[in-house]
């Protein structure tokens, strides 16, 4: 049943930032679009932070499946709902791995989650969003830290910077024995950066091309070190107890996963954040009324001609011309 309130999709709402962004905007009076893996997970989750079922659905949304996400679409269309915001949100992160893990269409797995799948949704949901008639429609991309040598905390080399190269490994087509978005070793750590330093590329790109025309304000944003985030799950239990300390008391980067979320939904919802083409920051130390800002990105993500190349090989990778399913 389609809601009268204004509606905004967000992806991996079951747990950490994202299920607190759902909170958040809920609370603002928007009506929210789950989009996860799993729909009984989404149901306690909400439960046990008071959303009301009321206030939100969960409709299925597995990123690392491009067959998934034209699935999402067709039912997200549906229900009726027209679309006011999307968040891009998910991700996951495999830094322990010896060998890379693929998702199902053949590409590594935090390539094709994090970028490709969102990429895929995007494009797929900007017919959506112009149908609003809300003037301060949103399509917002979460960034990382890690992926901006700009930034303090992006300038640990540890793995790896992220690098995309010339985008070898997407030319020569990303599936086996290709892993890496530049072509050359499989780096888990790396892998995720470069998928991060994707969705600012895309967002930037997605303005380039698309805010002019449609009025869409495209961002993304770094709400802070969520240094408990379920995104760590699959690292070392000794880097998920010494982390948190870390960032509390030594760098002061720490930030709630409930601070986080509200952060995702200012960006999403606040007139303070209608500059398309921005990256919002709370920066490297957390300090009381501390007040969000435009960061200045890596020259790599500020690199236009690379910004286009990557679209369109991520078209092809995603197959952007196969027909959504009804």
């Amino acid at each position: 049943m389609a809601s009268i309130k204004k509606t905004v999709i967000i992806t991996g709402t079951s747990s950490g930032v994202g299920l607190y962004a759902a909170k958040s905007m809920v609370e603002r009076g928007w009506y929210v679009i789950a989009a996860c893996r799993d729909p009984e997970k989404m149901a306690n989750a909400a439960k046990e932070v008071g959303i009301s079922p009321d206030n939100y659905s969960t409709i299925r949304l597995d990123l690392a499946s491009l067959d998934s996400v034209r699935q999402f679409v067709a039912d997200f269309r549906a229900t009726g709902n027209i679309l006011d915001a999307l968040v891009c949100n998910a991700a996951v992160y495999l830094p322990l791995l010896k060998e890379p893990m693929r998702s199902e269409d053949g590409y590594e797995l935090s390539v094709a989650t994090n970028h490709l799948g969102h990429f895929l949704l995007c494009q797929l949901l900007l017919e959506d969003l112009q149908k609003s008639p809300y003037p301060d429609r949103r399509l917002i991309i979460l960034g990382t830290v890690t992926a901006n040598p700009k930034e303090l905390g992006g300038k640990i080399p540890i793995p790896a910077p992220p690098d995309l190269g010339n985008l070898e490994g997407f030319e020569a087509g990303f599936k086996a024995p290709i892993a890496m978005i530049n072509g050359k070793k499989f780096k888990p750590g790396k892998a995720y950066k470069d998928s991060k330093l994707c969705n600012v590329l895309t967002m930037r790109e997605l303005h380039r091309r698309y805010h002019e025309s449609t009025g869409i304000i495209f961002s993304s944003l770094y709400p802070g070190c969520v240094a408990d985030t379920p995104l760590f799950r699959n690292h070392y239990s000794l880097f998920r107890t010494i982390f948190p300390l870390f960032q509390k008391n030594i760098t002061g980067g720490y930030v709630t996963q409930e601070v986080a979320g509200d952060r995702v939904a200012q960006v999403v919802a606040d007139d303070k954040y209608k500059e398309s083409g921005a990256y919002f920051s709370w920066g490297n130390r957390q300090k009381e009324g501390r007040q969000s800002f435009v960061q200045e990105v890596s020259n790599e993500a500020l690199d236009t001609n690379k910004a286009k190349k990557l679209w369109e090989l991520s078209e092809k990778l995603v197959g952007i011309n196969k027909p959504i399913a009804i």
